[in-house]
């Protein structure tokens, strides 16, 4: 048996700065891990199963990235069939990366699970052939991230003493979509150096999530969800990934929200 608690993450800059030839497009962005977790297991069996609980997640079984990871391992290592039971807790097409971080999981799991003592590198290898963000999740540490999203280099940013706010419009986002509408362009600064010189107080007239734009123009009222957290009293307010979650950074937790929407605080912990 094999246990893990896969981590949300958050988008602090999101820039996409180019389309590839391969239909991809290439990135740039910091992801920060969250104490905001889904719940997986894993355990020997006969045949092979997957088992979801908490919150709906559709699709077909062997659709989904949990799957996909097991079947990937069991390709490159022959490794015996497995039950995976997934509690899940972050929501589905926020921006958030919970299938991603799932999908990572699993394959550190079945590495434990199995003695494979397969290396970080490997393992994100692994990851970065299952989806574009699935590599940050294997090291779960703040990093920028370009390329696809696969190519992390880690980054010396603590948000430890503040806390977060994530509130969850109920509105999924198709990436696809939001990057079909999206005119790729330079960053224009240095966002690795902004972030770890400057503290999140001074990041809201820089720092941007370029899918913003379009997801405001969809859906209007979200505007008026970012101008909410900021006079709630958040030093940075932003949409993370292509949305629909959006997320505030605070010097002190909040006692009162005023959002009819899921929502959700965090204390950041010096992890």
């Amino acid at each position: 048996m094999a246990i893990a608690f896969p981590k949300a993450k958050i988008n602090i800059g999101l820039y996409i700065t180019e389309k590839r030839t391969d239909g991809y497009h290439n990135l740039c962005s910091c992801f920060y891990p969250i104490p905001f977790y889904d719940v997986l297991e894993i355990l020997p069996a006969p045949n092979y199963s997957l088992h979801i609980s908490g919150l709906n997640v559709p699709g077909a079984p062997e659709d989904n990235l949990c799957t996909k990871a097991f079947r990937l391992m069991q390709q490159k290592h022959g490794i015996d069939e497995v039950a995976i039971y997934l509690h899940k807790h972050i929501p589905m097409g926020a921006g958030l990366g919970g299938g991603s971080s799932d999908a990572a999981a699993t394959l550190k799991l079945l590495n434990e699970l199995f003695d494979l003592k397969l290396p970080t590198a490997i393992l994100k290898e692994y990851a970065a052939a299952l989806g574009s963000d699935c590599a940050f999740f294997i090291e779960e540490q703040a990093a920028i991230c370009t390329g696809r999203g696969e190519i992390c280099h880690p980054l010396p940013l603590s948000l430890y003493g503040y806390h977060l706010v994530v509130v969850y419009p109920e509105l999924h986002i198709s990436t696809a979509n939001a990057y079909r509408h999206i005119q790729p362009a330079p960053v224009g600064y240095d966002l690795e150096r902004f972030l770890c010189t400057h503290e999140p107080e001074a990041w809201g007239t820089v720092v941007v999530n370029r899918f913003e734009d379009y997801v405001l123009e969809l859906y209007p009222d979200l505007a008026l969800l970012k101008k909410q957290l900021y006079e709630a009293g958040a030093c940075y307010a932003s949409m993370s990934g292509s949305g629909s979650a959006f997320y505030g950074i605070f010097k002190k937790p909040l006692t009162d929200y005023q959002w009819s929407y899921p929502t959700w605080q965090f204390a950041i912990q010096n992890d």
